[in-house]
């Protein structure tokens, strides 16, 4: 990932919209009428095509919009994470879905109890505002049963996460685009599945670093980045009731960032980008932790660059954090300067002010324009492709002032 040299080079956080095409062969392959063959046959056209297309808008490090990553429609929040479910062995299936069903949870160290997802604190303050079977949060999100823990986790996806590569590079050298990178689970967020089978937090914990550290390292043995998309390190904070003191949740939190160090380790950093989310689901996210809380801990993570949100209602001010947090040297940013969260597309002269603030405070050759969150599953995509657009346009004019 090289640092900035003439310009301010752009990138997205990861999932990009699926075509109708794509969201049927990923419901047919999810009832099982077709397997894993025959859904990489429809992926193989998308992906030469979501990879034209951000060639074609201007993006500098592309991917492969997630096309891999099984969804469960237009609207969902949860690919990112539910896609393992396929690529690991070790879970049975239930007929639960996480986001509606209550249930007992594990406790941690600290006396931390992750409670259940219905009962998250931001979800408890605006129950109704959530659960409006009409205009609701989750009004328009397709249900998804998630599996549980029943034995020895181990990685099944080498299949799946080869197609990924083989199609990410076929389209980058059909393209001519020179930086790629595919997303990968957190161990962390791995952990989060209802868990049967390990003794304790520890033992879970490290045993999804061990099976995801192979996905991890295919990736960037086949010469790409990696991006860890890690949720587990700021939004668990609202997936704990009563709210605990951040000593505590920091403690908490730690091993998941020890855990995702092991899984990266003497792997190349500079092919290593990770992603700190708070969530992607249109909420208030009004118990979202801090970013200056956060902010020392990632730094402690293996990887050559952080993408983070930067300009949602909830976090856009926060690049003041880096107003007294040295970034390291070698290190670089991807702030977030559109958003997932809102329909509105940025201007491209906000896009450019939010980028001269960043480089003011981490420097020029620092700062990459990202976008907050991955735009599929969560805008339309006429909307996705205007915020990238204007993401590009920003950059360019950002670039003219800075270099």
């Amino acid at each position: 990932m090289p640092l900035n040299t003439d310009r301010i080079q752009t990138t997205h956080v990861g999932s990009l919209p699926r075509t109708p095409q794509l969201l049927e062969a990923n419901n047919r392959f999810q009832a099982g009428e077709i397997d894993l063959a025959q859904l990489g046959e429809a992926l193989d056209a998308g992906v030469i095509d979501v990879v034209r297309k951000q060639r074609e808008i201007g993006l500098d490090i592309v991917n492969d919009g997630e096309y891999g990553h099984t969804t469960s429609g237009a609207v969902d929040y949860g690919a990112w994470w539910n896609y393992s479910f396929h690529r690991l062995g070790g879970l049975t299936p239930t007929d639960e879905d996480r986001w509606q069903t209550a249930e007992t949870l594990r406790s941690s160290p600290g006396n931390i109890v992750l409670t259940s997802f219905p009962d998250r604190r931001d979800r408890s303050k605006f129950r109704e505002a959530y659960e409006d079977p009409t205009a609701g949060v989750l009004a328009h999100r397709a249900s998804v049963s998630q599996p549980k823990i029943t034995g020895p986790l181990t990685y099944t996806g080498q299949e799946a996460v080869a197609g990924d590569i083989r199609r990410i590079k076929e389209a980058m050298a059909e393209t001519g685009a020179t930086q790629g990178f595919v997303a990968a689970l957190s161990p962390g967020s791995c952990a989060r599945v209802k868990n049967e089978y390990y003794a304790s937090d520890e033992e879970l914990v490290y045993a999804c670093a061990d099976a995801m550290r192979e996905e991890y390292k295919a990736i960037t043995d086949a010469g790409l980045i990696v991006q860890i998309d890690d949720p587990s390190i700021a939004e668990s904070w609202d997936q704990i009731n009563p709210e605990p003191t951040v000593e505590d949740y920091l403690a908490f939190t730690q091993l998941r960032v020890d855990a995702l160090n092991y899984a990266l380790r003497d792997l190349p950093e500079e092919q290593i980008r990770f992603h700190l989310c708070w969530g992607s689901w249109h909420g208030p996210h009004t118990t979202d932790l801090e970013f200056k809380y956060l902010v020392d801990l990632m730094l402690t993570i293996r990887a050559q660059g952080y993408s983070f949100e930067a300009s949602s209602p909830r976090h856009g001010h926060e690049w003041k954090v880096w107003t007294d947090h040295q970034l390291p040297e070698g290190k670089v940013v991807y702030p977030g300067f559109v958003s997932h969260s809102t329909n509105v597309v940025e201007h491209p002269e906000l896009v450019a002010d939010r980028i001269e603030q960043y480089a003011s405070v981490v420097g020029k050759e620092n700062v990459i324009a990202s976008t907050d969150c991955g735009l599929g599953g969560r805008l339309h995509p006429q909307i996705a492709l205007a915020k990238l657009e204007s993401l590009v346009e920003g950059a360019r004019i950002a670039s003219q002032r800075l270099f």
